[in-house]
């Protein structure tokens, strides 16, 4: 039984950009006729989902080109070291992430920085159900890989993404413009939903899970007026916990620094 459900936004250029939204955390998948590109990687315990949303788009694991990663949480990288030995597929991410995804450092909540959270009945659920999706792994990706832009800004890969610079959350956190600028893949900088709040819509997380909330919030901003001075017309936010989120990045971002 699969355990995601599946947003999908066309590129009007041709192919198209895939939300994988779970209960605790997402990934994206851009497809195209080059192949697909996976963004994120969910927990451990989530490889098995990874590789069933892949077939659920009509393709299969061996049409992944590349990883992309907005930062190196084991929510977000959890199963990408196993999905990458398995199906031979480099990890790219910011330039200033790699060393925090080889695990060289580790910039990310313990339990012991939870523990002032955990009298809420909410975040025990939470805590509970993350551990037993492998949340207490500290396994890197020691392959990790700096990605490299062309001319236009782009990666060369399926998919075209367009990174966007979205250091605070960690230091090399990076959200990525796809679908031809109609989506912004936002990972952790700005969420629509998470396990330790009843609260729905653009969000910043909890501040326990920031390296750096005060830069999070400055790049939140820097977000918006790129968008702005870009003329993109972002149409939808694929965050990396909660639900799609229809609108600009303007106005997710208003929306979240209000919070």
């Amino acid at each position: 039984m699969s355990h995601f459900t599946i947003t999908t936004v066309e590129n009007e250029s041709g192919g198209s950009a895939h939300l994988i939204h779970t209960e605790h955390v997402n990934w994206v998948l851009l497809r195209d006729d080059s192949g697909v590109t996976l963004i994120d990687g969910g927990y451990p315990k989530q490889v098995n989902d990874v590789i069933a949303s892949v077939r659920e788009i009509g393709a299969q694991p061996g049409d992944i080109r590349a990883a992309l990663v907005t930062h190196a949480h084991v929510d977000h990288i959890g199963g990408l070291s196993r999905l990458a030995n398995r199906y031979a597929f480099p990890v790219h991410l910011d330039p200033v992430e790699v060393s925090h995804a080889r695990r060289e450092h580790l910039q990310q909540a313990t339990p012991k920085s939870l523990a002032k959270l955990a009298y809420k009945p909410r975040v025990l659920r939470w805590m509970a159900e993350i551990v037993a999706l492998g949340g207490l792994d500290t396994t890197g990706i020691p392959n990790a890989e700096p990605f490299a832009t062309s001319a236009d800004g782009s990666l060369d890969l399926p998919g075209r993404p367009v990174p966007w610079s979205a250091h605070g959350h960690t230091d090399g956190h990076s959200a990525y413009l796809v679908a031809g600028g109609r989506v912004l893949v936002s990972g952790d900088a700005l969420v629509t939903g998470h396990g330790v709040t009843a609260h729905v819509g653009p969000q910043c997380i909890h501040p326990v899970f920031h390296h750096d909330e005060a830069a999070n919030r400055e790049a939140l901003r820097a977000l918006a007026e790129r968008e702005r001075l870009s003329g993109t017309a972002v149409e939808f936010l694929f965050p990396g916990h909660g639900e799609v989120h229809r609108g600009s990045v303007s106005d997710a971002v208003a929306t979240a620094l209000r919070g």
